[in-house]
Parts: C-alpha cells; sequence; structure tokens
C-alpha cells in the first residue's frame, strides 16, 4: 500500500514593499553617511530627494538672540544715538570753540575801528602827528626829570638847589590844583547850543581830550578845571563841580596849539560829534591864554606828606 502523503511545507509570506522602504532607507543613510563636508544645503537636498537647489531669499541680518530683525534705517539711527564722544573728540571740540571766540572778537574789534579804516589820508597823517607830539612831549618830560635829578647830584650847595627846585615844584602843582593863575600859548573852544542837545558827558569828553593832548591848565566859563572837577545835569543845565554854567560854553585851554587843535578835530571827535548833535564849534588858538579862575586851597582831611 502506497504511503500516506505527510503536511505540505506553507511557504512564508514574501514583503516585497517592506524591502523596498528598507532599501531605500539604507540607500539615504549611507548617502548621508558619506557626506564629509557638513553643508546644511546638500542634506537638505539629499534628504528632499531633488537636485534643484534651496531658493534664497533677502540677505537680512539676525541680532543676537531671539530678538526681531533690524532694517539698514534702525542700525544707522542705532549708531548714531546716543552720540559717543571720546577724549580726543572733546579735545578738538574745545580747541574750535576757543578758534572761533578768537575770531568772532577780532572782528568785533575790527569793526570798532571803522571810522579810522574809512578815514582821509590826511586825517591819519593828522593822528599820527599827534601821537608823535605826545611821545615827544614824555621824552621831553623824563629828560627835564633827568637834568633835574644830575642837577642835585652834582651841585655843590645842594640844599640851595633843593630849595629851588621844591620852589619850580610847588608852582607847577599849584597851576595843576588851579590854587595859582597862569598864562601862556594855547586855544579857545566855543561850543554853540542852540538847540539844546549839548550835555554834561560832551563837555566831559572835550575835556579829556584836550588832557591827552597835554593841555596844563583848563577854564569854562569862569570856572576853573582839576583833576577832581565833575560834570552833571541837573534843572536843564549843566554844572560843574556844582556851579552852573550855560550856552556858549567856552573852554580856555594853555598848552600847545599844535596838538589842542587837532586833537578836538580828528574824525569821530570832539568837533564832529557836537555837529552831529546841531551844535556849533570853533577853535581858535593864540599865543596868550589866560586862565585866573581859582580854587580854593583844601587842606586834605587824612592825608600827610610822607616826609613829616
Amino acid at each position: 500500500m502506497p504511503a500516506e502523503p505527510g503536511p505540505l511545507p506553507v511557504p512564508a509570506p514574501a514583503r516585497p514593499a517592506e524591502s523596498g522602504k528598507d532599501g531605500a532607507r539604507s540607500a539615504a543613510a549611507g548617502t548621508a553617511g558619506s557626506r564629509t563636508d557638513g553643508s546644511e544645503g546638500t542634506d537638505r537636498t539629499a534628504v528632499h530627494g531633488t537636485g534643484a537647489p534651496a531658493e534664497e531669499g533677502p540677505e537680512t541680518t539676525t541680532p543676537s538672540g531671539d530678538g526681531p530683525q533690524l532694517t539698514g534705517r534702525q542700525r544707522l539711527a542705532a549708531g548714531l544715538w546716543p552720540p559717543r564722544f571720546s577724549r580726543a573728540q572733546l579735545v578738538v571740540a574745545l580747541l574750535l570753540f576757543v578758534l572761533g571766540l578768537g575770531l568772532a572778537i577780532q572782528v568785533q574789534s575790527t569793526s570798532d575801528n571803522s571810522a579810522l579804516r574809512g578815514a582821509r589820508q590826511e586825517d591819519l597823517v593828522r593822528i599820527l602827528d599827534e601821537l608823535d607830539d605826545r611821545t615827544k612831549r614824555l621824552e621831553d618830560e623824563k629828560r627835564r626829570l633827568e637834568d633835574q635829578r644830575t642837577e642835585l647830584e652834582t651841585s655843590s650847595d645842594q640844599a640851595e638847589e633843593a630849595r629851588r627846585q621844591t620852589q619850580e615844584k610847588e608852582r607847577q602843582l599849584g597851576i595843576l590844583a588851579g590854587t595859582v593863575a597862569a598864562q601862556g600859548p594855547g586855544i579857545t573852544l566855543t561850543i554853540g547850543d542852540g538847540a539844546g542837545a549839548v550835555e554834561s558827558d560832551m563837555l566831559l569828553d572835550a575835556i579829556q581830550e584836550l588832557r591827552a593832548a597835554g593841555a596844563e591848565a583848563i577854564q569854562v566859563n569862569g570856572v576853573r578845571v582839576v583833576a577832581d572837577s565833575y560834570f552833571s545835569d541837573g534843572g536843564g543845565s549843566i554844572e560843574v563841580d556844582g556851579k552852573r554854567i550855560s550856552a556858549p560854553y567856552r573852554f580856555k585851554v594853555i598848552g600847545k596849539p599844535q596838538d589842542l587843535e587837532p586833537a578836538l578835530n580828528i574824525p569821530g571827535g570832539v568837533v564832529q560829534t557836537l555837529e552831529k548833535e546841531q551844535a556849533t564849534a570853533s577853535v581858535t588858538r593864540s599865543e596868550k591864554i589866560v586862565v585866573d579862575a581859582l580854587r580854593p586851597v583844601e587842606r586834605p582831611d587824612y592825608a600827610r606828606s610822607s616826609s613829616q
């Protein structure tokens, strides 16, 4: 009898799809493992399985951290404000400020001398002559004092010489103090004020100009003008040392006429200033001017001679 056949072996089912997936995974893993450049773009291309490069967008700058991105204008504003100054920049700024201030002062001082810049040539020559005369007077005074010292040192009778010089000095000081009369060459300045525009400061300016030109004795309308004299306005008139005077104002001045007259007629001087105020001013030279108005001798309350 034939033998009974046994159970047939059942073949295992095939899994082709999974084998395909495992093969693809192995290929992908092998491809990724073979890359050694570490490029992010290359890895991305291998994973997605496409040969087209990734599309690049506009280039932006991302600050550190997770904050929002800054545009170019925002970065420029952040760089300019708040301002940052170094020590060298502050020093340069300070030097430029000082230089600008000096230039401004120089321009201002130059503009103040515009009257002289616009003067005529003959006026400038006259001003220079006046300066030369003042220099000459100072040199003469220096030489006179040196001669007096020499006389005192070489005189056989020094006591008598000292007494003579003391008397001469007393007369000179009496003239300057207004306690004695004086006469000599000089000028007469007459100021007419029909419009009533002349004020005390204008007369005081005239006195200062005359003194600067070498005036040795001055008298205004019968009032002796000395070092401590003052001018004031009061009640529509002018007072000199408390004595009221009225127009025309007549100045009697003893000094060198060649120096006194040009000092009053310089550009922008006393005469031009008075003429702008609708006043008149005339200067007359004379070889003999008499200043006979006197001031009382006043004894000082506290000052005493150091020789006592």
